[in-house]
């Protein structure tokens, strides 16, 4: 549903947000260097934070029911985009970025996702205010992913350049070379855009295509387009630092496309029973409201996302621990048979 905040708690916030990202960017842009541990570590937990004492502020200025939206939304963008982390991964080493230049890659790609959600959002949230039976299509595409999620269809094995990029390509003069991360230099005595132009809007656009799974997951909790804003800013937000805490982690998470699973699932089922109880489609029950149906509430989808996501993360760590465990006791095997 659509909360009536005050407006100018919305446009403070927002307000707040902007110059948020901008100070981001700028002390990303005077200082590139490769984050340690401890760093990323203390970034992600800031915006963490960040994110919790908002939805605090929320449940203060407009009651519980926004707050559990804006927490659940966040909670499910935010292990969405952790997904998104993976195709990142394969974007930096596809374009050969130096380590150095690897934060300001995403922090502007995660601010040309933000813009290019926005828009994204505003036409979702029109369309889902004149036609309720989208929930249909939204609960259904919703399912088809989580059970291609299972099946292991939705794993990318390389990056392939989207049309945007083969487009911006044709379009403007790209050079070879990086030049210590700026954006224009001069190579064989002409002026040219560096790479980082092609792997800004590589990251940017294909965060774009994820958002085609987690906006309508989010449309599935709160249809409250400045709740949805927010999840998706505070999600991104901390997304860098992820990048680089998580590292060689991200392997280790074997069951986390079944986790994501769970959650799309779950909330395409919700979609699909909100859609039957506000039905305005002719040929089910004659165009009238199924009111026997369930609606779900927004406790339960909290304690189903949680849920998924500690039971994938916890059984991942120990899948991973009892392989290399095994591994190890191959590997004092063999060097036994061989001293024998």
């Amino acid at each position: 549903m659509t909360h009536e905040l005050p407006l100018w708690f919305e446009w403070a916030s927002l307000t707040a947000l902007g110059v948020l990202l901008l100070v981001d960017l700028f002390v990303v842009g005077r200082r590139p260097h490769v984050p340690s541990v401890r760093e990323s570590a203390l970034w992600v937990g800031f915006y963490v934070a960040l994110a919790l004492v908002f939805g605090a502020i929320v449940a203060a200025v407009g009651g519980g029911a926004p707050a559990g939206e804006f927490y659940a939304g966040w909670l499910t963008e935010y292990s969405l985009s952790v997904d998104n982390l993976f195709v990142f991964v394969l974007i930096m080493a596809r374009f050969a970025v130096p380590r150095a230049q690897q934060q300001r890659v995403l922090m502007v790609g995660i601010i040309v996702a933000l813009v290019l959600r926005g828009a994204f959002i505003l036409a979702g949230a029109a369309v889902l205010e004149q036609f309720v039976w989208v929930f249909y299509l939204f609960g259904a595409f919703l399912v088809y992913t989580a059970v291609k999620l299972v099946v292991g269809g939705d794993e990318p094995e390389e990056y392939r350049e989207n049309r945007a990029v083969r487009l911006l390509r044709r379009v403007l003069p790209i050079g070879t070379r990086y030049d210590a991360g700026r954006v224009r230099t001069v190579e064989d005595g002409r002026r040219v855009f560096t790479p980082l132009v092609v792997v800004f809007l590589a990251i940017g656009s294909t965060d774009l295509l994820f958002a085609f799974d987690s906006i309508p997951a989010i449309f599935g909790l709160t249809q409250d387009p400045f709740i949805v804003f927010t999840t998706n800013v505070f999600a991104l937000m901390g997304l860098r630092q992820l990048y680089f805490l998580l590292g060689g982690l991200l392997e280790r998470l074997v069951y986390l496309p079944i986790g994501l699973a769970v959650i799309l699932g779950f909330i395409g089922v919700k979609l699909v029973l909100e859609a039957l109880h506000e039905n305005t489609v002719p040929f089910i029950n004659g165009g009238q409201h199924v009111e026997a149906v369930p609606t779900v509430p927004i406790w339960l989808s909290l304690v189903v996302i949680v849920g998924a996501l500690a039971v994938t993360t916890v059984a991942s760590l120990l899948q991973t621990r009892a392989l290399r465990a095994a591994e190890g006791a191959d590997v004092v095997t063999a060097g036994t048979r061989d001293e024998g």
